[in-house]
């Protein structure tokens, strides 16, 4: 590196925040530049000139611009994890980590996202649709966590990193997460990790 990583936010954006937990993770020097969604900075030309989409994450890297949290995260894992613990090579781990990273575009972006987007963001959307989504997928989890501390292999990769925040954030959404106790410790035992740091909390659905 020659200098350090641009890595545009938002503090409410939850998929900001998977990204910066692995940074953090990997020690990676950044400097943090908030974008003002609520002005809209993320519409502006120069923001579209990186991201035609107007969204948050992106990071440009030395002239490297990627956006999207996924490809940010994998790219970042790819480049900068020489010990491939983020991101395993060998084909059946690494196929495990894919899957839970699609989850994220899947029942974590109808559920739990969705919710907390409803309450937080006032979108017009069915809260008890979204809901329901999320209870299923924690009840997937909540077993798959059963007999394991970390969602693959037997330490931290992409896969808990991308899963965190809006599993953290569900009761925002008006989700309880006490019926989960193996969650709970899952995520007890990501927040107890040297490099974390939390996405604020917003005084909506049960922490309102």
């Amino acid at each position: 590196m020659t200098q350090r990583i641009k890595f545009y936010t938002f503090p409410l954006s939850g998929n900001a925040h998977r990204v910066e937990l692995l940074l953090r993770a990997l020690d990676v020097p950044f400097n943090r530049i908030d974008v003002n969604l609520r002005d809209k900075e993320q519409k502006t030309a120069d923001f579209l000139a990186m991201n035609p989409f107007g969204q948050v994450p992106v990071i440009n890297d030395n002239g490297t611009i990627i956006w999207d949290f996924v490809a940010i995260m994998t790219y970042l894992a790819l480049t900068y994890d020489t010990t491939h613990t983020y991101l395993p090579q060998a084909p059946a781990q690494h196929a495990e980590v894919i899957t839970w990273l699609a989850k994220t575009s899947g029942p974590i972006a109808y559920g739990p996202a969705a919710a907390r987007r409803i309450n937080i963001f006032k979108t017009p959307q069915d809260i008890s649709v979204a809901q329901q989504v999320a209870h299923d997928f924690l009840n997937v989890v909540e077993s798959h966590l059963a007999r394991r501390d970390w969602l693959v292999g037997d330490s931290l990769t992409l896969a808990d990193l991308a899963c965190y925040t809006y599993i953290a954030h569900a009761p925002e959404g008006g989700i309880d997460l006490a019926g989960y106790p193996n969650i709970l410790v899952w995520l007890e035992r990501m927040e107890a990790l040297p490099f974390f740091v939390a996405m604020p909390k917003s005084k909506a659905g049960l922490w309102a």
